[in-house]
């Protein structure tokens, strides 16, 4: 494992039930346990996503840069949760999400999350991804921890 990773792909593998094409989220730098978490998502040109968004212009859709984000919150909060692995997490909702810049192939987000409120079941975590130290969105993304189907 790299000095500055905190959990590498498997660790995030054994943490988010997410899988290849949807995974969207490499490494974990960071983590202040129920506090705060720092991802990271590598951009390729090998994105599925690329195909058909958009053809001779590659861009990584917004809505997808928000689910990399609902992800690394992911990893905090799972790694907390007893019994995980009868438990998923749902993204409920987005608040005052902002998109700065275009994420294109080669680049790397670092997705900043931190725990705002979390009550039982409920929660909010506050956000931002950067490009390079410079902004490309933010949001507040809302999670729900319910019962996993056939748990």
């Amino acid at each position: 494992m790299e000095n500055n990773t905190v959990a590498d792909i498997n660790e995030i593998l054994q943490a988010l039930p997410h899988r290849y094409p949807f995974l969207l989220v490499d490494r974990i730098v960071e983590i202040e346990p129920g506090k705060r978490i720092v991802g990271i998502k590598n951009v390729t040109i090998n994105e599925q996503f690329f195909v058909g968004h958009f053809p001779g212009a590659p861009v990584m859709p917004a809505v997808l840069i928000i689910e990399s984000m609902a992800q690394v919150s992911g990893v905090l909060i799972y790694k907390d949760l007893p019994e995980r692995e009868k438990k998923l997490i749902f993204f409920t909702g987005i608040e005052s999400a902002r998109f700065r810049r275009p994420v294109v192939p080669g680049d790397q987000l670092r997705i900043e999350m931190e725990l705002l409120r979390r009550r039982n079941n409920f929660g909010k975590m506050n956000g931002k991804a950067l490009v390079e130290g410079k902004l490309v969105a933010e949001a507040v993304v809302q999670f729900a921890i319910v019962d996993r189907p056939g748990a």
